[in-house]
């Protein structure tokens, strides 16, 4: 199964609905039989069938959709370095874009790293422009046909939307929250928690977002 999945990412393409959800759910009875009390899934739903499944099976508290430009995007992939010793994620790229129409400037600075790790530094095999651009062009892809169907729309609206809460009182939190990178990890982390506040009201996580 790994050296499929490997095969599968090296080329920029999607591994299938079938296999994510197989593993996920495994995953899921694992961390519900240990006692785990929640879980973070990172890049997923990607397709609308993921979504709707992931929908079916489990209550789902908050979906975060990050935004950053495709160029920086770009970058930052081609820029990830792993130290072939110890492991650790680094990134060597000088992020400066200066912001139009409207949109914030973002600049994010290379991730230091230690000097033991600087020149036992290797680039993944999947981090070369070719098929960053091919994951995006299957991102943008699968994004637009994920945002013109009936189906996702049914799920924004539960996502999204206040819903009544129990006896209709008052409105659940909106389960949407939408958050444009403004720069590197120090700037970005902290408002992105404060965005994430589930304690905090909606016009106070608007404000943050």
């Amino acid at each position: 199964m790994s050296k499929q999945l490997k095969e599968i990412v090296n080329q920029g393409k999607l591994v299938s609905d079938e296999i994510i959800i197989n593993l996920l759910s495994k995953r899921l009875e694992s961390g519900e039989s240990k006692g785990e009390s929640g879980f973070i899934l990172d890049d997923f739903p990607r397709t609308v069938r993921q979504a709707e499944i992931l929908n079916d099976v489990t209550d789902i508290d908050l979906v975060v959709n990050l935004k950053l430009p495709e160029q920086v995007l770009i970058d930052k992939c081609i820029g990830r370095r792993i130290c072939s010793e110890c492991g650790k994620n680094f990134n060597v790229a000088t992020i400066d874009v200066k912001g139009e129409n409207g949109n914030p400037d973002i600049y994010m600075d290379p991730l230091r790293l230690p000097s033991h790790c600087a020149s036992k530094l290797v680039t993944r095999s999947d981090d070369t422009e070719t098929v960053v651009k091919q994951r995006l062009a299957v991102y943008t892809e699968k994004n637009c046909e994920f945002h013109s169907t009936s189906s996702f729309t049914q799920l924004i609206s539960i996502w999204a939307n206040a819903e009544p809460a129990s006896g209709g009182l008052l409105p659940s939190p909106r389960k949407l929250v939408e958050f444009v990178i403004p720069g590197g990890i120090p700037e970005s982390l902290p408002k992105l928690l404060e965005a994430l506040n589930l304690n905090e009201n909606e016009e106070k996580q608007s404000a943050a977002v």
